[in-house]
């Protein structure tokens, strides 16, 4: 079994990315620690995707750096790697596949076999509601199945790391509160999540939330805090209230 890392957090210092002339990062510095649900909130355009895939390693940096650390003492991106999920935005699942045949095909993917897979498999189904559908293919599911479905299979090598990016785009406002309360229901086993979204109504079901515009970081803190100190109701609102940024639903 893969040894863990206690207490994990990710540093990102000054960074920046850029595409040819457009800056999609500009200077951002954010922390991230364990056993917190982190909200990267802004309009389509904001570096979103580009800061989710800088964590990852699958953009190098322009300027800056992103260190992982556990216990404060910095680790190697892969020694940490088998215990980071990730969710893109435009999730590969195969369309032919059956929920249950997903999860088969993960398991063997992630090296899980025996009672400990059957385990997680009944427990991840259970939790997502999806126990009377693994006949079901993936190309015949609805928009919120769908991203349960990708959901458990990121869930099913036990990650301590979780980096979804924008997980609801699209999703029926109903499947994106089933959604929200799988992910509160992990919070308890100390994982970092990172949860990136343009639904502004999305930031207050955060702990703490990163608010970004044109690869620029606006604000940081506790979704309350920051209405409170904006003097505003609506984190639409917030984001009017900024200088240069406009409303996003």
């Amino acid at each position: 079994m893969k040894s863990s890392f206690p207490n994990l957090s990710i540093e990102v210092t000054d960074l920046s990315r850029t595409f040819g002339p457009v800056q999609a990062l500009d200077q951002l510095s954010l922390r991230f620690d364990s056993g917190l649900m982190h909200g990267i909130i802004g309009p389509e355009g904001a570096g979103k995707t580009t800061l989710m895939r800088s964590l990852l390693g699958l953009l190098a940096p322009s300027a800056g750096k992103v260190a992982y650390l556990s216990d404060g003492q910095p680790i190697a991106f892969d020694a940490i790697r088998p215990h980071v999920a990730y969710m893109p935005q435009q999730q590969s699942l195969y369309p032919d596949l059956s929920i249950g045949e997903h999860l088969d095909f993960f398991a063997d993917l992630y090296g899980i076999s025996g009672r400990d897979y059957h385990e997680k498999r009944d427990s991840l189904l259970h939790m997502a509601r999806l126990s009377e559908f693994t006949d079901r293919p993936a190309g015949k599911l609805s928009g919120g199945m769908y991203k349960k479905l990708g959901l458990m299979c990121a869930l099913l090598r036990s990650p301590q790391i979780m980096l979804l990016d924008e997980p609801t785009n699209g999703v029926d406002p109903i499947s994106r509160r089933e959604f929200w309360e799988l992910l509160y229901r992990l919070l308890d086993q100390n994982i970092l999540i990172l949860v990136s979204t343009a639904y502004m109504d999305e930031a207050e079901r955060c702990g703490l939330v990163h608010l970004i515009s044109k690869g620029k970081l606006v604000s940081s803190g506790r979704p309350k805090d920051l209405l409170e100190a904006a003097q505003v109701s609506h984190f639409d609102e917030l984001f009017m209230s900024k200088e240069g940024l406009g409303a996003h639903g």
